[in-house]
């Protein structure tokens, strides 16, 4: 059992109805992102992250494994062991929306797509942490450490590993204090961001 946050009330799988609730939250808690906030920025509304990040979550939605805390301040997006994140029909809408939004940005953005694919290991079975974002009205309050606690403990039942790639280097001590180590890294969209891949051996 994890033991690095205190623990609070149940988190819950997200609904499909809730895919508007779980797009907020992440489009608003990655806003400031040093990787994703410059490379979905600048677009052609106010609305292209929300709608860029919608049409990824309806397509990983489909796992049953994104999760909001009880008061919808935090969620957080997994991909199963052995699965894509998207199926071809969906990587194919994903990049329609981003080429739709972004207009010639988003030639940067698949290339970026590209080094997390090519940096993501593919030895082991695994789960495979997307998205873990806190909405900005409740950040500060331990809503998103305490859903990853209670996504892991689950994991843990599994005897599975985990893994994730942090956009933020302020968030790397979090992941290394949840038990994640640092296996690599690789340039971000801009030079002067780093994403580093961190991995969470399956506990016996």
């Amino acid at each position: 059992m994890t033991s690095f946050v205190q623990s609070g009330p149940p988190a819950r799988v997200a609904r499909p109805a809730d895919l508007g609730t779980v797009a907020t939250i992440i489009a608003l808690a990655f806003a400031e992102d040093p990787v994703w906030g410059p490379a979905f920025s600048g677009g052609r509304g106010s609305d292209d992250p929300w709608e860029i990040w919608r049409c990824y979550l309806e397509a990983t939605m489909r796992f049953s494994w994104t999760w909001l805390s009880a008061g919808d301040e935090a969620a957080s997006v997994w991909v199963l062991p052995g699965e894509e994140e998207l199926t071809a029909a969906q990587e194919q809408t994903f990049v329609e929306i981003l080429r739709e939004r972004l207009g010639a940005r988003a030639a940067a953005v698949l290339e970026l797509l590209g080094r997390f694919d090519a940096a993501h290991p593919r030895d082991e079975p695994h789960y495979y942490l997307s998205l873990l974002g806190t909405h900005p009205d409740h950040r500060g309050a331990g809503h998103g450490m305490r859903l990853l606690a209670d996504n892991l403990e689950q994991i843990d039942a599994q005897r599975m590993p985990a893994y994730l790639e942090s956009t933020n280097p302020a968030n790397n001590g979090r992941y290394g204090r949840a038990g994640f180590e640092a296996i690599g890294s690789f340039e971000g969209y801009t030079r002067a961001s780093v994403i580093t891949t961190m991995w969470r051996p399956a506990r016996s």
